[in-house]
């Protein structure tokens, strides 16, 4: 068997990304990638990666996965569930801390909590073959990944890295934010000027809802109706992550890693670059305001968002070793040799 990780249970959407597939867009290829870039990079930081490195997205509820290498370190960042390491007694693992395991054991990752995406990171990354420069499924087109889909059971995920080097487990300094309250930043435009003045001022100022409609393509948002001046329809123009398309609904679609290169609904605004993984964090259901900058002060909140990931990455903390009871061994050992009256 190839060493690494084999599915037992595959969760309810699991699939291998990277930071995503660069440069083809015009000829219709998305970028596709981790929804959260900021938990991806720590994920991978975690077990000693480099911040590209392949590793696992977990959407909602994550998957049950049996170590099927001699050894291998994981992390997991991004979810208030921590891992659970299946045996006996089970013990779990918080997120935001690195953890080595060994053959045979399994791990499970139970619903994410609050959040909708996590990240596992295994030390090496996984060994899938890049498809047009990257490891980012396009699950839509096949492209990358674990032959360009999500998990199924039976699959096993190859590693690079067979087993897991001798040093001591690496946690971020403290708990992972994911700022599910702080208002979307968002620059107005390019097609401001297709809405009427209140629906620009209702869409700055309401509270709007995650739809159950949400996936990696992008999230439908309930809430008000935001009333076109020019019609809804326009000639199809370039899509990136963020840009907000309001179709004749009335009812905002924030477009994510997964979505298509160009579109023909008018977009009132673009979420901006630092705020595109604080937005793909949030549940059906959660909800969503919005805030406007100028375009000078999103690329600011940008670099300051860099900033502070390197700081993040350079102050992990590690982690004092605890012994673990083998209670198997135990059970296995004559611990006492003879007989021993306690009334003597």
């Amino acid at each position: 068997m190839t060493p690494g990780l084999q599915v037992i249970a595959p969760g309810l959407h699991s699939t291998i990304q990277d930071l995503g597939r660069r440069g083809f867009q015009d000829i219709g290829v998305p970028l596709s990638g981790a929804l959260d870039r900021v938990g991806f990079t720590l994920a991978n930081a975690l077990v000693g990666n480099a911040a590209n490195v392949p590793a696992l997205e977990i959407l909602v509820q994550g998957p049950l996965l049996e170590v099927v290498a001699a050894s291998l370190r994981v992390s997991l960042v991004g979810t208030e569930s921590g891992l659970v390491i299946e045996g006996e007694p089970a013990r779990t693992m918080p997120p935001g801390q690195s953890t080595r395991l060994t053959r045979g054991q399994r791990i499970r990752i139970a619903t994410l909590g609050r959040t909708f995406c996590a990240y596992l990171a295994v030390e090496g990354g996984f060994d899938v073959a890049p498809c047009l420069g990257s490891a980012a499924t396009y699950r839509r087109n096949r492209l990358g990944g674990f032959q360009g889909r999500a998990l199924e059971p039976g699959d096993v995920l190859p590693v690079r890295k067979q087993e897991a080097d001798s040093r001591p487990e690496l946690a971020l300094a403290e708990a992972y934010d994911a700022r599910l309250d702080q208002p979307i930043r968002v620059v107005l435009g390019p097609q401001q000027d297709h809405f009427t003045a209140d629906a620009v001022n209702t869409f700055l100022s309401a509270a709007y809802a995650v739809a159950v409609q949400a996936d990696r393509m992008g999230f439908r948002l309930d809430g008000p109706k935001l009333a076109h001046a020019k019609g809804y329809d326009i000639v199809s123009d370039g899509v990136v992550a963020g840009a907000i398309q309001v179709p004749g609904s009335g009812q905002p679609i924030v477009m994510l890693a997964d979505a298509q290169t160009t579109g023909g609904y008018a977009k009132i605004a673009t979420v901006i670059s630092a705020d595109v993984p604080v937005l793909a964090r949030r549940r059906p259901r959660t909800a969503v305001r919005f805030a406007a900058v100028t375009q000078a002060e999103a690329e600011n909140i940008r670099r300051e968002q860099e900033d502070d990931l390197r700081n993040w990455v350079s102050r992990l903390q590690t982690v004092p070793e605890v012994p673990v009871v083998d209670i198997a061994a135990l059970q296995a050992s004559n611990l006492i040799d003879g007989v021993v009256n306690a009334l003597d």
